[in-house]
């Protein structure tokens, strides 16, 4: 008999940066047992470059990645999504689409690092992408289908108060 595949949707402004670290690692960590995507409520259309860079430099998985919008998964049709993290305060405090099925949310938030300019941005990108991954262990430690809904929320909402949270996340949003 085979283990479910849960789907992840991990959502940002943009979607070229922290979403985008966040779906590519949880499909390379979670492999079999997950399948993740990502999408942003203004996407820019492209991935960003430091992004990709560091995906490709770790072996991640980067094909198929793209910016898109959030409204390709609330369209009939759309992979039935089981949990949704927002993982940048804006996106966190939008209006979202009405999402098929019940997912679970919870906001863990951290810093842009496509805001960083510079020298210090492939540093800013490893630090953002060590934060997500972080979570995402996390995540998957946990046994999906022996706790409740709100037990589980709970605890996905802790784990977005970690190490590298915004001050949203640190308060619960």
């Amino acid at each position: 008999m085979s283990e479910r595949i849960y789907n992840v949707l991990f959502l940002c402004t943009g979607n070229s940066a922290r979403s985008v670290l966040a779906e590519s690692a949880l499909n390379k960590l979670g492999a079999g047992r997950f399948r993740a995507f990502s999408a942003g409520s203004h996407p820019r259309g492209e991935i960003h470059p430091a992004a990709l860079a560091l995906l490709q430099s770790i072996g991640y998985p980067v094909e198929g990645l793209r910016s898109k919008s959030w409204d390709e998964f609330a369209r009939p049709g759309a992979p039935e999504i089981d949990f949704i993290f927002t993982v940048c305060d804006n996106a966190a405090g939008e209006i979202c689409p009405i999402w098929p099925g019940r997912p679970i949310t919870a906001h863990w938030g951290i810093d842009d690092p496509a805001a960083v300019e510079g020298e210090d941005q492939p540093e800013a990108f490893k630090q953002a992408l060590r934060y997500l991954s972080n979570r995402i262990s996390l995540f998957l430690a946990l046994p999906q289908e022996s706790h409740g809904r709100m037990a589980l929320t709970g605890k996905l909402r802790a784990i977005g108060r970690g190490e590298g949270a915004t001050e949203a996340s640190e308060n619960g949003n």
